[in-house]
């Protein structure tokens, strides 16, 4: 259906095929409006604007209501910005698909003076060929709340943590040496900085290890996804404390175990974890055992057990000793169970961030890497 502006007269044109109509010359029409003849010939060649006076001045010499001519002007106004307006919509359509004005402070894309330009720069970074529709991170990712898509600051933080994994090497991926990662892996989680050696492990066993910043308002704490023959695990450190570094890494490597294709997991942690009533079976999967890697099951049961309600510091550090892992994990277990508050156990709590990001490939915190990583 065509655009009904395209059917409406040019004012300059409706003038002048009026005046044919009646055999007058832009100077008749100056004398009836009592106007210089250059002001009429500017406003039917459309230099000219049609103010009230004018559509008035027009209505009284040549018909029509001035409302009528007030808005042929109205439209030949609209006509001459739509290709601006149609850009516009076009750059919506960007920012509706990423975090433009982040991504180019994180490096992510570069400044681009033109919108053709900033759509060549998210379907490189994206890896896609069109922008028709929002770009896929990977194929059949989960997430916790499977009815909740990813919104564009989680959409963007995926697609660099494939940059980045791809370009980090590792060795051949050999599903049958997992138990063997799992048990180096639960040893380095009885002291802070054993956290150093985290990324050295899973390299030796083929597993990609990237940290990425979350951007602003991204709710995400860690991704799982295969990049050819290896598999990847990328987490966002939005929460720096040893006991959900552990739990979110073990909860990653669990769907790696599984062999779950893609996942992308949120609030697992923390007071806005989502309630395991509301996760996929997968998700549920995962977090059991996450949990399990790190404090055998029967051993967390006895403890709570012997001791609920009277976690005392010293109860819990003794614990900590003799199952050889750091007092906080315990800390964030009984957190997570409800058998300890959010404030619960503060004294116990430490923050590995910093070990993390000294070792991992990382980008944020002041790390930045060129966003031609990969070639």
């Amino acid at each position: 259906m065509a655009d009904a502006r395209s059917q409406t007269p040019i004012p300059g044109k409706e003038i002048e095929r009026i005046l044919a109509e009646r055999g007058w010359t832009h100077d008749d029409l100056a004398e009836v409006v009592g106007k210089q003849r250059p002001h009429v010939s500017r406003l039917i060649s459309g230099k000219g604007t049609i103010t009230p006076e004018w559509a008035v001045l027009l209505s009284g010499a040549l018909g029509n209501t001035p409302e009528y001519w007030h808005r042929l002007e109205g439209d030949r106004q609209l006509s001459l910005i739509l290709p601006v307006a149609t850009d516009v919509e076009k750059r919506a359509h960007l920012v509706n698909i990423a975090p433009v004005r982040e991504m180019i402070r994180r490096g992510w894309i570069a400044q681009t003076s033109t919108r053709e330009e900033l759509e060549a720069q998210l379907r490189g970074f994206f890896d896609v060929e069109s922008l028709d529709v929002d770009p896929p991170v990977a194929a059949d990712f989960r997430k916790a709340n499977p009815d909740a898509p990813l919104d564009r600051q989680q959409r963007a933080w995926v697609a660099r943590a494939r940059q980045l994994a791809a370009a980090h090497p590792v060795c051949q991926f050999d599903r049958a040496r997992i138990p063997d990662m799992v048990a180096k892996l639960r040893r380095l989680a009885a002291y802070p900085r054993e956290c150093l050696d985290v990324c050295e492990v899973l390299r030796l066993y083929g597993i990609r290890f990237v940290v990425v910043e979350p951007l602003e308002k991204c709710r995400i704490d860690g991704a799982a996804f295969w990049l050819e023959d290896s598999p990847a695990v990328a987490l966002s450190m939005r929460y720096g404390r040893m006991d959900m570094f552990w739990f979110t890494l073990m909860h990653e490597v669990a769907h790696i175990i599984h062999n779950d294709w893609g996942s992308v997991d949120t609030d697992l942690a923390g007071k806005d974890q989502l309630p395991s009533r509301l996760k996929s079976q997968t998700e549920r999967r995962a977090d059991e055992a996450a949990a399990s890697m790190l404090i055998p099951p029967q051993e967390m049961a006895d403890f709570i057990k012997l001791y609920s309600p009277l976690y005392s510091k010293t109860r819990i550090i003794q614990f900590a000793h003799r199952i050889k892992i750091h007092p906080s994990i315990i800390v964030g277990q009984l957190q997570h169970r409800g058998e300890l508050g959010w404030d619960g156990g503060r004294g116990l709590l430490t923050d590995v961030r910093q070990y993390i990001i000294d070792s991992a490939l990382t980008d944020g915190w002041g790390k930045s890497i060129s966003p031609g990583i990969i070639e």
